[in-house]
């Protein structure tokens, strides 16, 4: 894999990319670290680099459900209302009486499997215009105000109808935490992030690791990047499971490689194979990713593998035949709306990121350096 630093490089000599930090590893350890350019001001990228992940925090939910789900403590078919009474009051957008959203009851009942794999209904303003309208007219907050409040978006669809990316799994975050009893935060302390050796995953960056946090920006009109100030909200109401959490490289592909490793890493046990089997397994029942068409100016649209079959699994997004190339049917992936990215291929025994921090996300000059990295990764397999 003696290319991939030069892959890195490339993407930050033509401004792909303000900075970039990838990481390659299998079962058994780390097998390629590298970064380029300047995380913020005057600092160079490096392994220890603290991003802030948003989505890739929704893995790491959905593994503290399935922990719960192994323990017989929670049934993914349980309706979400069951457990938090105050999810039955969500019902279904149905469109507009003027100014006024039409809503209705929806005509079946959310369960904590359609959370997980986002088939609740509950879809985000940045790929959804109805949602905007609705914001727009309503002055619903947004999920990243942190209040429980904005917990509260309206249904897109029925439950089971189709997949839609959304705050499903802020809602699987207050599920775990009513079934267990532990905060959110401690639960992932104490059941992942300690018995994983995760020392630099947390929702609040501490003092001392302030001075690693890396800088965001925004490419603007004029092709060029700029700063903007964008995070998850501090000491929020509720820590959202879908977006709350800081990491770096070392520690997610951590995470990454207990998948690999079918729920355990260096002794440590998280999951059992079964569940780790169960969790990795298409859980749509029928239905398919569906491609997500920008709203926003923040994000392009997202169609990662035209003409390949998308679904979830209980984690993740999962691909259902080889990418030439690249990976492997079965393997999963997902990433962060500042352009952190990551996969496992259990078929491959390779794990992968590629991160930084900018906007837009997946905007095609960064998707042309994930492709680039994905295909060394695999170029240095194939001559091992």
């Amino acid at each position: 894999m003696t290319d991939l630093q030069r892959i890195l490089d490339d993407c930050v000599g033509r401004d792909d990319v303000p900075f970039a930090v990838g990481m390659v590893a299998d079962r058994e350890g780390v097998r390629f670290s590298g970064a380029a350019g300047a995380a913020a001001p005057h600092r160079k990228a490096a392994e220890d680099t603290v991003f802030r992940i948003f989505s890739m925090t929704k893995a790491i939910g959905s593994t503290a459900a399935a922990i719960l789900v192994e323990r017989g403590k929670l049934d993914p078919e349980t309706p979400v209302e069951q457990i938090l009474p105050e999810f039955s009051a969500i019902q279904v957008f149905d469109g507009f009486d003027g100014d006024k959203p039409v809503l209705r009851a929806p005509k079946t009942k959310a369960t904590i499997r359609q959370l997980a794999t986002h088939t609740s209904g509950l879809e985000y303003e940045l790929w959804n215009a109805d949602v905007v309208a609705y914001m727009d007219r309503t002055g619903h907050p947004t999920i990243l105000s942190g209040t429980r409040e904005s917990l509260n978006y309206p249904m897109m669809t029925d439950p089971g109808a189709r997949w839609g990316y959304g705050p499903s799994i802020d809602w699987l975050g207050l599920a775990v935490q009513k079934v267990d009893g532990r905060s959110i935060v401690q639960f992932c302390q104490d059941e992942i992030f300690d018995p994983l050796g995760m020392p630099d995953t947390f929702f609040e960056v501490p003092e001392d690791k302030e001075g690693r946090l890396a800088a965001v920006r925004i490419r603007g009109a004029d092709g060029n990047f700029a700063p903007i100030e964008v995070s998850p909200p501090a000491k929020p109401e509720v820590y959202g499971m879908g977006h709350a959490l800081y990491s770096t490289a070392p520690d997610y592909i951590r995470f990454l490689r207990m998948f690999l490793n079918k729920g355990q890493l260096d002794g440590k046990r998280i999951l059992s194979e079964k569940t780790v089997s169960w969790m990795l397994a298409d859980q749509m029942r029928g239905l398919k990713f569906r491609r997500m068409l920008s709203s926003s100016p923040i994000t392009a649209d997202f169609d990662p593998f035209p003409g390949v079959s998308l679904t979830h699994s209980f984690g993740f997004m999962r691909n259902e035949s080889d990418i030439p190339g690249m990976r492997s049917a079965g393997s999963q992936s997902w990433a962060g709306v500042l352009n952190s990215h990551y996969w496992f291929d259990p078929a491959n025994n390779v794990a992968a990121l590629i991160m930084t921090q900018s906007l837009p996300f997946v905007e095609p000059r960064f998707m042309r350096c994930y492709a680039e990295f994905e295909r060394g990764v695999y170029a240095g397999i194939a001559s091992a």
